[in-house]
Order: structure tokens, then C-alpha cells, then sequence
């Protein structure tokens, strides 16, 4: 039995050195942890691709844009002539353009509203597809340069764990290697 028992305690003892080293390599390798953080909005914001974006939103809804206040600049003429001739108009005439202002103003309120929500869909799209882009082009940035960790808000950090420029620069390359500089 006396065997068994130093057995055992030996046994516990390996163990207990065995853990000790573990957990030394763990505290060892986790102070040599390479973490960095995004400012997220800051990202978004200056990155040159969602400048491209938002300019691409605004040549592709420029038509219509301008189409809906062309109508609401007729509109206006319509209702000031009514307004200035209203009062000497024959009772027939003064009706018909009231109608035609009502239903003129109605349609355009309707091609605005379908407007907007149609840029507002089409912004969410773009800015969702530019927000994984981003995402993806963060991830291979902080691959590249061997961090271990990112973080994407943090409630404080350092400006030594900041890798925001960085990611704008490597971001900026990437945009003007694809031509979208110029």
C-alpha cells in the first residue's frame, strides 16, 4: 500500500508540474498576443470605396432626381398661374386646373416617395456589400500582418493598438490597383 500511495503522489505531482508548465506557456504565449483595433465608423467613412459607392448611388439616381424636380418646378408655375389667374378665370377652367393641380401634386408626391424609397433600398444594399467588403478586407490585412486578435469597437484603447490608417492605407492601395483612383 505504502507504494500505491507514493504511486499516487507522485503521480499528483507530475500532474501538478504538468499544469504549471501549461499554464506558464499559455500566460507565456498570451503576452505575446498581437491585437490591434478598428474604429469602425472611421473606417467606413474614409475608406475611398465607400466614397466610390455613394458616388456611383448618385449617378445612378441623378435621373430621376432631376426628373421629380422638373415636375415639382411645373408644379409650381402651374399653382402660381392659378394662383395670379385663378380670380379672372371662367368657374369650368378654375375647377379643371384645381383637379389638375391636385392630381399632378398627388403623382408627384408619389414618384418622390417612391424615390426615396427606392435610394434608400438601393443604399442599404450597396453600404451592406461595402460593409463586407470591408469586413473581408480588414480580416486579410490583419492576417497579412500577423495579429491575433482585431477588435472592432472598443470602449477604450491606446493609439498603440490602433490599426485604423493602416487599414485605410492598405485599403487606399487596393482601391487604386483596381483603376478606381482613376
Amino acid at each position: 500500500m505504502g507504494m500505491q500511495l507514493r504511486l499516487g503522489i507522485t503521480m499528483k505531482m507530475v500532474l501538478l508540474v504538468g499544469a504549471l508548465l501549461i499554464t506558464f506557456n499559455a500566460s507565456a504565449q498570451v503576452t505575446s498576443l498581437k491585437i490591434g483595433v478598428i474604429n469602425s465608423a472611421r473606417l467606413g467613412d474614409q475608406a475611398p470605396q465607400t466614397q466610390a459607392v455613394l458616388a456611383e448611388l448618385q449617378d445612378e439616381f441623378a435621373p430621376r432626381q432631376r426628373e421629380i424636380a422638373a415636375t415639382q418646378q411645373l408644379l409650381q408655375e402651374k399653382q402660381e398661374t392659378y394662383e395670379r389667374d385663378g380670380a379672372v378665370m371662367g368657374e369650368t377652367e378654375r375647377f379643371r386646373l384645381e383637379r389638375e393641380l391636385r392630381e399632378e401634386a398627388r403623382d408627384w408626391q408619389r414618384a418622390q416617395d417612391e424615390y426615396i424609397e427606392d435610394l434608400n433600398i438601393r443604399r442599404n444594399e450597396a453600404l451592406g456589400a461595402l460593409q463586407s467588403y470591408l469586413l473581408q478586407e480588414v480580416q486579410i490585412y490583419a492576417t497579412d500582418a500577423g495579429y491575433d486578435l482585431v477588435v472592432g469597437e472598443a470602449l477604450y484603447f491606446s493609439p498603440a493598438v490602433d490599426i485604423t490608417d493602416d487599414v485605410l492605407l492598405s485599403l487606399q492601395a487596393a482601391y487604386e490597383g483596381d483603376d478606381g483612383g482613376s
